[in-house]
Parts: structure tokens; sequence; C-alpha cells
């Protein structure tokens, strides 16, 4: 049911989707949505945490088993995918969420920032171990960089909805990563 309604909610957004299209497409009464979680915007909420822990966590942690380096390579690798094959072009419910509900709705604009902040970190703790033992150059900060990868990650979600190009995106992702500097500099420097 809840898998139904996330599928609602990032099809459509927030407000676009009715009750009527929840009961359509999970299936139960408008009564049972309303028992199980009160409301439209609270079953939102449930929806919108879910997607964060499901797509987003779940990424961060499989992509964090990894060296730092290709940590963040196989992250924008498998956004790219994912935004290539995504036949609906529905984007990211965070990012949708971020241009749609956050501007006015004070809870949501947290909701979205503090799962912001944690792809951040994923890439300063991935940056700074790279930096460490010398796979990521150190010619930016751990925290600039990281800021950049988080604005590039969501031009290319932005962008994939209206030009999803191979070409288009990954070229923005290769970009981005050239930032990361030679594989291997500060070791060769070092022997």
């Amino acid at each position: 049911m809840l898998d139904a309604a996330i599928q609602c909610f990032w099809n459509r957004g927030y407000e676009a989707t009715s009750m009527k299209d929840l009961v359509g497409r999970t299936g139960i009464s408008v009564a049972s949505l309303y028992n199980a979680y009160g409301d439209k915007r609270a079953l939102f909420r449930t929806a919108l945490d879910t997607y964060v822990e499901t797509s987003i966590g779940e990424r961060i942690r499989r992509c964090e088993a990894a060296p730092p380096r290709q940590a963040i390579e196989a992250f924008f690798g498998e956004i790219v995918t994912r935004s290539l094959t995504d036949g609906d072009q529905k984007g990211c419910m965070l990012v949708n969420s971020a241009l749609e509900v956050a501007p006015h709705d004070e809870e949501f604009r947290q909701v979205v920032a503090d799962a912001l902040v944690r792809i951040e970190g994923f890439f300063i703790r991935c940056i700074e171990a790279g930096q460490a033992d010398g796979t990521i150059s150190c010619a930016l900060t751990a925290q600039a960089l990281a800021q950049h990868f988080l604005a590039v990650l969501i031009g290319i979600r932005v962008l994939a909805r209206a030009r999803p190009q191979g070409a288009l995106l990954e070229g923005i992702a290769s970009s981005a990563l050239a930032m990361l500097g030679a594989t291997g500099a500060k070791k060769k420097a070092r022997q």
C-alpha cells in the first residue's frame, strides 16, 4: 500500500495527487487511508521518508562499501542510469519535493534539507577518505567538493526530467568526477 502511495506522489507530486488518486492506486478506501495515516499530508510525509531511506539511504550504504573514489563514481553511475531508465521521467521524489513542497512548508523544507545534508555527508566522508589515501585530489576542500557534487546531482536529476539524454547526463557526471583528480596522483608523488 505504501509503495503504491509513493508511486502516486512521485508521479504526480503532492499537490496534484488527490485522495481519489491514492484510493485508486492503493486499492483501499479513504477511511482506511485516514485511519492508517491521518491525512494526505501525513501519508506524503511517510512516503517521502520511506523514499529517502529506501532509495537514497540504500544507495549510500551500497556505495560506501566501495573504496572512496569508486563509491562516488558508483553513486553518480547509479544516478545517471536511474535517470536514463526512468520511462516516466518522474525524476527524484526528493528533488521534486524540494521544488514543489519545501518552499511553502517548513516541515518539508527540513525533511528535504536533512536528506540533502545526508547526501553531502556521504560525499564528504568519501572525499576525506580519498584525500587521506591519495586517490582524490586535495585541490579543493572536502566540503567544497561535496557541495559541488550535491549541486551536480540535483542538476542531473532535474535535467533528466526534460532532457534524458545519455551523452548530456554522462558528460555532466564525468566533468564533475574529473574534479576528483588523477587516480593515485598523491601516492605517485610520494614514491
